[in-house]
């Protein structure tokens, strides 16, 4: 499957607004190693305005990474930090697109809806849409997470959706898990039976199967110098 996924494409594939180059995308870690996190890293607010600075200081409108990356961000909530160390989850299985709320999200390839669903819990997805792709005779998913609510209106499961269609639109904060805006990005293999959500960050306890089930995202986005 890793090869297959590699295979479908030479070029970047895109999955929010085709406007921005990839001339404007720069990596960055928000990593628990990271020192430069010197900021209440509890508060959607601060993440912001950490983000923008970023983004500004180095000329960029995209700031990209963070697959397999371990983060200290879920510790602020008890949907993740509520369970034993050995079972914490901190380690995150997608690629983060950070950018400005109500930038468009597309469809990474031909596809259709699988299932959609608003994950309320506090820094959950939010509004989050998962669609069903088809390579090589291998079904795959891509998982869409942190959109706009207005996003998941008139949806139906089985809607056909093109490569570089528009899907939906990121959300805000006060919509999309207490977060800065940014689009979760991950692939799944196996969906496990789940609708409209499934894990996006890993214990240490279960990476090895969450590594095989989700492989990073960058064999598509082919992203450049990826954290």
């Amino acid at each position: 499957m890793i090869q297959a996924l590699k295979n479908i494409s030479k070029k970047p594939l895109f999955v929010i607004d085709k406007e921005i180059p990839i001339t404007k995308y720069i990596p960055i870690s928000i990593a628990s190693s990271n020192k430069d996190l010197t900021f209440d890293v509890a508060s959607s607010d601060e993440w912001e305005v950490y983000i923008n600075n970023y983004l500004k200081e180095n000329d960029k409108e995209v700031a990209f990474g963070g697959y397999l990356e371990t983060r200290d961000i879920y510790n602020r909530s008890e949907y993740f930090n509520k369970q034993s160390k050995e079972n914490q989850r901190n380690i995150h299985l997608g690629i983060d697109l950070w950018c400005d709320a109500n930038t468009a999200v597309l469809a990474v390839l031909d596809g259709e809806i699988h299932s959609f669903k608003n994950n309320t819990n506090h820094g959950d997805y939010g509004p989050t849409i998962i669609l069903k792709h088809t390579a090589d005779n291998c079904v795959f998913y891509s998982l869409y997470g942190h959109l706009s609510e207005d996003s998941l209106n008139n949806l139906s499961v089985g809607d056909k959706v093109l490569q570089g269609e528009k899907i939906a639109m990121l959300g805000d904060n006060s919509i999309n898990g207490d977060y800065a805006p940014h689009l979760h990005f991950q692939l799944i293999i196996d969906m496990e039976g789940n609708l409209g959500d499934y894990p996006g960050v890993s214990s240490i306890k279960t990476l090895d199967f969450y590594k095989n089930n989700c492989p990073n995202p960058n064999l598509l986005l082919k992203l450049p110098n990826e954290v």
